[in-house]
């Protein structure tokens, strides 16, 4: 079995401290996250990390789950929408000014992968597609690429910026042309229009991605445990 650490990295920016799961002793860094409001351990507790075992104990790669805020981001209603997205991009600030560079210095590497399933899907592309020069690898899985639902009409750059689909078919092509990009949903899917119309924002602009469509499985942990480690293995096996 792979090593299993609980561990937690203050964040000057949140003021707090938030939780990570360490998983694997060695191998190229994958930050990872939760589904909506999920936990920190979601990804363990689902079998998803599980489902990559064989590349965790062979040393390719070692997983980082870290604690979202969308309690007190996206999905606080108790909020005007203007404090929902600012919290949410203080995060996402956490992520790039002080966790990522963290993982780099540990590793001795440039760029680091990003991975989740719906919610977490959401969180790894938003990052990836942002911050491009920092990410490798994007696997978003039944991921959405906008939080226009989450603002109540409420709009302003940083709703904007934290849009995927609206600032990639905006942006310049070039930023994105290194990255292992990997869309992947199901026929079935509540997030297959999405991820579609994700894939043909990068087709139209010319970047490679990946797009995978299963059949006759619905937008649930059975289909990312069957196509995570398919993904995992093409890049890194």
């Amino acid at each position: 079995m792979p090593k299993i650490e609980h561990t937690d990295f203050y964040s000057h920016i949140l003021g707090m401290s938030l939780n990570v799961e360490v998983t694997g002793h060695y191998g190229y860094p994958i930050i990872m996250f939760p589904t909506s409001r999920g936990s920190y351990t979601q990804n363990h507790d689902f079998k998803l990390n599980e489902s990559i075992n064989w590349f965790i104990e062979q040393g390719i790669v070692k997983l980082y789950n870290v604690q979202t805020i969308d309690g007190l981001s996206l999905y606080d209603k108790g909020i005007h929408p203007a404090d929902r997205i600012r919290n949410y991009e203080m995060w996402v600030q956490f992520m790039r000014q002080e966790y990522v560079p963290y993982i780099q210095k540990v590793h001795q590497t440039h760029r680091v992968a990003v991975a989740g399933a719906s919610f977490g899907g959401y969180h790894a592309s938003n990052f990836a597609f942002r911050y491009p020069d920092l990410v490798s690898h994007m696997f978003c899985l039944s991921g959405a690429f906008t939080i226009r639902d989450f603002m109540d009409g409420y709009s302003d750059d940083l709703v904007y910026f934290n849009c995927p689909r609206e600032f990639v078919n905006n942006d310049e092509a070039w930023k994105y042309k290194h990255m292992h990009i990997v869309l992947s949903t199901s026929d079935q899917d509540i997030c297959l229009e999405q991820t579609r119309e994700m894939a043909g924002i990068l087709t139209s602009k010319g970047i490679n991605h990946w797009y995978d469509e299963r059949k006759w499985i619905s937008h649930d942990w059975p289909l990312w445990r069957m196509v995570f480690p398919m993904f995992i293995g093409r890049f890194f096996g």
